[in-house]
């Protein structure tokens, strides 16, 4: 198998070039020990070609944990035998930075005998400020043959494959070497030339960027864009995902409605009815929500304006006992607390990575948002206002958020004042890529990707555990009294733990078992629900709580609950792995749990008085 390895430096529009040029064959793996995604896809019209997309780093000389990683799998993949060529990708508008990275890659794959192309992207973006570069000056200075290209627009890329095919059918002659040996310090210097003597001339790129900086990181002006641009984020989460969540939860009914008569076995048919559409079909309905997440976020980041708030973030978080590079796995945790972790390994203070570790549990991970999502439209009304661009739905949502993140922040700032010992930190050092329209069909596949990744990965555990709950509350008496069950007596030892908070046996038993996951919650509640009248509302687990005995009160106090408690036994694991220290991980679910309670119980008390 003939591979064709991609590389480049962040934010140089490589995972763009990539999805150009393999469309939709290709698939995601991890490195060992890193979360950072590496994607492979067979390039279009070369089905005997495979490109190898490596994580993004700045140098060969890796600093953080996962750029380290990453270096020593693109060092071990030029060793490999079926590797024919390397692409190194180039921000044509930054290119002193670029350079300085493409050269170590040429060093390299020189070591190794490997052709290297160099692809100029982002031409169009010079085109459009009446920019150059002097091309074939460029070639013979690096001895490297050099593509203009745009991954945006698509102009070059069918150069790229008759350059990788033309390269495999001629009798290449070995690379002569001209860069073997040289220190890091020399390719600087040479990068450094070469950008002022053939980048292009004028300051109109940095000039544009500038301005908008001066409105986004403005101590008044961009704290206000920050919070509008969060609150748009969480109030899209219904407003844009909501036809979608209709149409499944339509299908689904008009699917069980033919299926389930069909069935000639009763036992067959109540599981069906039951487990599969009530339970399954309950959790699938949220996965909308998970899309629109997802994508959204992509928006922030590949317009560049991700970066800049990290860069706001900074210094309110120094004040929490965390630094602006918490705020990137903090940020990871809003889809899963998993990566987030593992991204807390750029945090180089051992102090400041611990507090950044009782953080992240405590982001509103894509995990919550179908029990968000389930209680917020059970509870809050759905009206608008302003003409539809506020909903006090997304209010609620953008308020269970903040709510997370500010029980994060509170929880490190506590500890960090309680415990006096100090590290020494490394400076606060961060890149702000230029703003950028971000591409759309990138983005569509990404969160199409993390959206089936979320189903394929939840919908294991939710079926196991579906199936659970059927057969505990369908047993015995195959369903005739939900209480009389081996669920309902469960249920009933540990309803005594929940009533404090106006919660009776079934949510206590979507509790319990969201201890696994917390997406499971959703899963049970509907698995429940449907044993006991799957046939007069087969899938609509909102109308089945709202006309159950849970209150208002319980309602809130379930969210609040969600919002703090420690409820995934994966996160345990890995924090326990990161943290080499599995006292860490039960000192935290312990004490998440008891603070979970006491502040729903709280929160019940007072909603009661309302």
């Amino acid at each position: 198998m003939t591979k064709v390895l991609l590389i480049g430096s962040p934010n140089s529009g490589k995972s763009m070039l990539f999805n150009r040029l393999t469309g939709l064959s290709q698939k995601v793996a991890n490195f060992p020990g890193i979360t950072v995604d590496v994607a492979s896809g067979k390039l279009q019209g070369m089905d005997d070609v495979y490109l190898v997309d490596f994580p993004g780093t700045y140098s060969l000389k890796a600093i953080s944990a996962e750029e380290k990683v990453a270096v020593a799998q693109f060092e071990k993949a030029l060793a490999d035998a079926d590797v024919e060529h390397v692409l190194c990708l180039i921000d044509a508008t930054r290119l002193e930075k670029s350079l300085f990275f493409t050269l170590q890659v040429i060093r390299e794959c020189e070591l190794h005998d490997k052709p290297v192309t160099v692809l100029a992207n982002m031409i169009d973006v010079l085109e459009a400020n009446n920019l150059s570069i002097d091309l074939p000056a460029l070639e013979t200075a690096i001895h490297t043959r050099v593509l203009p290209i745009s991954a945006r627009s698509g102009k070059g890329l069918a150069e790229i494959s008759e350059h990788i095919r033309a390269t495999r059918t001629a009798d290449r002659p070995r690379q002569r070497p001209h860069l073997t040996g040289t220190p890091d310090e020399l390719l600087r210097g040479t990068a450094h030339q070469l950008a002022q003597r053939l980048g292009p001339r004028g300051d109109v790129l940095v000039r544009t960027q500038n301005r908008l900086d001066a409105f986004f990181l403005h101590s008044l002006t961009g704290g206000v864009a920050f919070f509008g641009i969060m609150y748009l984020l969480f109030q899209s989460i219904f407003t844009w995902s909501t036809p979608a969540m209709d149409a499944i939860e339509g299908s689904l009914a008009w699917i069980a409605d033919r299926i389930v008569p069909l069935i000639g076995s009763q036992v067959l048919q109540d599981f069906t009815a039951d487990a599969l559409f009530s339970g399954i079909g309950a959790f699938l309905v949220f996965v909308p929500q998970i899309f629109v997440l997802t994508f959204v976020i992509g928006l922030l980041e590949d317009s560049g304006y991700m970066a800049r708030a990290t860069l706001i973030c900074h210094k309110p978080l120094r004040y929490f006992g965390l630094t602006g590079k918490s705020f990137v796995p903090m940020l990871s945790g809003v889809a899963c607390a998993i990566p987030g972790i593992y991204a807390a390994r750029a945090v180089d203070s051992p102090r400041k990575r611990l507090l950044t570790y009782m953080a992240i549990p405590l982001m509103p991970c894509s995990a919550r948002l179908p029990v968000y999502a389930l209680l917020i439209a059970a509870f809050i009304p759905g009206d608008t206002f302003l003409g539809g661009l506020v909903g006090w739905q997304g209010l609620a949502m953008f308020g269970i958020y903040f709510f997370g993140m500010l029980m994060a922040l509170i929880i490190t700032g506590v500890v960090s004042r309680a415990r006096k010992d100090q590290f020494d930190d490394l400076p606060f050092v961060l890149e702000l890529p230029p703003y950028r329209l971000p591409g759309v069909k990138p983005l569509l596949r990404n969160a199409f990707n993390r959206a089936k990744h979320f189903v394929v990965k939840a919908g294991k555990i939710i079926f196991t555990v579906t199936l659970v709950v059927w057969v505990l509350g369908y047993f015995p008496n195959f369903g005739a009294d939900l209480g009389q069950s081996w669920l309902g007596h469960l249920g009933r030892l540990i309803e005594p733990l929940f009533a404090p908070l106006g919660l009776d046996w079934r949510y206590g038993v979507a509790i319990l078992t969201s201890f696994l996951a917390r997406e499971v919650f959703v899963g049970t509640l509907g698995t429940i629900f449907g044993i006991e009248g799957a046939e007069e509302n087969m899938v609509p687990l909102v109308e089945q709580i709202q006309n159950s005995d849970l209150t208002v009160a319980s309602g809130l106090a379930l969210l609040v609950f969600f919002a703090i408690a420690l409820q995934c036994v994966s996160t345990m694991a890995i924090l326990s792995k990161e943290a080499r220290s599995g006292t860490l991980a039960l000192k935290m679910f312990g004490a998440y749990f008891v603070l979970a309670y006491v502040a729903a119980f709280l929160v019940y008390q007072v909603a009661t008085l309302f």
